[in-house]
């Protein structure tokens, strides 16, 4: 069950409004600004995450971004096989 909901007048740019509108289809705007909020919270704190993580350990490197991209993708690669390892 979600948090009780609360009436806000916010103020954006009419043609953003209206693409809003437009996209939130059944479920109304509201529904669709919610998701949009929620979804630059989670990014806010993943940012700060982020942050956290550098200040202590200092920042990610390229070369450690790559290596786990290229990972990523191997494992991508892999699921769409169903796992089957063809090597």
């Amino acid at each position: 069950m979600s948090d009780p909901t609360a009436k806000y007048s916010i103020t954006m740019p009419r043609d953003i409004a209206e693409a809003a509108k437009a996209r939130g289809g059944p479920s109304g705007l509201s529904a669709y600004v919610s998701a949009a909020v929620a979804r630059q919270i989670e990014r806010d704190d993943l940012n700060e995450l982020i942050q956290v993580a550098e200040a202590e350990h200092g920042p990610v490197t390229e070369e450690e971004i790559q290596a786990l991209r290229d990972q990523l993708h191997h494992a991508r690669r892999e699921q769409a096989r169903g796992g089957k390892n063809t090597a």
